[in-house]
């Protein structure tokens, strides 16, 4: 066994059904005079059930969160908190919303509460991806981690089914990467083994049939192990391609982490060979990358980047940004083997063995 370190993530986690009713309680062991609720236009009934609930400690509500949370939208968020003298955000939604709340803590050290609606695993970790001039770093601090998330299986219940599908790959696509993670450890392989088992077995059964309540309980059990396995080690080539191809082109997250996963695991099929036993065992496939290209068949989504907005002569600048500053990965990364692997995720092939 090799050496490791771990350290767990100081945070509060409340999962299960109609967990939201805790959210006065939570706001309470906080010591939260004013919150600010983060939420999107097409979630207004949700935020005035909030509104209702926590009464005079709601101080407002700001709904310009973006996908992958560029610098000005969170500007504007900080008028809103200094105007409405926020001492917390509570964040309802996927990614964006997260992402706007951990970039407002960043720059504030506001306490978080963040109420996921969708499988993004964002909430669980100290690390926020932000966008300046059509390029998407990453940051961490302890300021970024959310102080309480409130997983409530009830919140996920009217997820469109293709969301769901692509949101739950992309959880996947952290456990993924933890398993051969430089500072992987045994406590997050196991986490992330039981992640991607869980999810596999749950995304197919939402896809046949959305209020399965089992299925959905799953699928957000499978989230939340996928996410602390995001925010305990570090990321890889897979993650450092999608924020590139999110950033840069403002592709759609979900399905870009999920059309770039297989073609991922398949570039570090031989210098991860453990890593992709342990997924493949738990997708229930022979091989790893195969298999997670037909998980994405089998729940309906799309498989190609030419697809989802990106376009052929896009290539060479892509794989030009990702080995200017590359990620830590098992397989070195060079410029022949990313152009080759972003030419498969363009096209969508199936990532056989060749």
């Amino acid at each position: 066994m090799q050496d490791f370190i771990y350290q767990s993530a100081p945070m509060r986690v409340v999962f299960g059904a109609g967990t939201l009713r805790q959210l006065p309680d939570e706001l309470s062991r906080l010591g939260v005079v004013n919150a600010l609720v983060l939420a999107t236009p097409r979630q207004k009934d949700l935020v005035a059930g909030i509104r209702a609930m926590i009464g005079e400690r709601f101080a407002g509500v700001f709904t310009g969160a973006v996908m992958h949370t560029p610098v000005e939208a969170t500007e504007r968020a900080m008028e809103t908190v200094r105007e409405v003298r926020a001492d917390c955000v509570v964040a309802i939604g996927g990614g964006s919303t997260t992402g706007l709340g951990k970039a407002i803590a960043l720059r504030t050290d506001l306490p978080q509460i963040v109420l996921p609606t969708s499988y993004a695993g964002s909430e669980m970790t100290p690390v926020v991806g932000q966008t300046s001039g059509g390029i998407k770093t990453t940051q961490s601090s302890p300021k970024i981690l959310p102080e309480i998330v409130i997983y409530d299986v009830d919140l996920t219940m009217t997820m469109p089914p293709g969301l769901s599908a692509t949101s739950g790959i992309n959880a996947i696509a952290h456990a993924v990467e933890a398993l051969y993670a430089r500072d992987r450890n045994p406590v997050i392989s196991l986490m992330a083994q039981e992640g991607i088992r869980t999810l596999a077995q749950a995304l197919p059964r939402i896809c046949i049939q959305p209020d399965d309540r089992a299925a959905r309980t799953d699928a957000l059990y499978g989230a939340w192990l996928s996410g602390i396995c995001l925010g305990a080690v570090g990321m890889a080539l897979h993650h450092k391609l999608c924020h590139t191809l999110g950033g840069t082109f403002d592709l759609p997250h979900a399905e870009t982490h999920t059309i770039v996963l297989p073609h991922a695991a398949a570039y570090n099929r031989d210098a991860a060979p453990e890593a992709m036993a342990r997924v493949a065992r738990a997708i229930g496939a022979e091989d790893a990358a195969e298999g997670l290209y037909d998980l994405a068949v089998a729940v309906g989504a799309k498989t190609a980047l030419k697809d989802i907005g990106m376009a052929e002569t896009d290539i060479d600048r892509i794989t030009d940004l990702v080995t200017q500053n590359p990620y830590y990965n098992p397989r070195p990364v060079t410029r022949d083997g990313v152009r080759a692997l972003l030419v498969d995720a363009y096209e969508g092939r199936r990532p056989v063995r060749r």
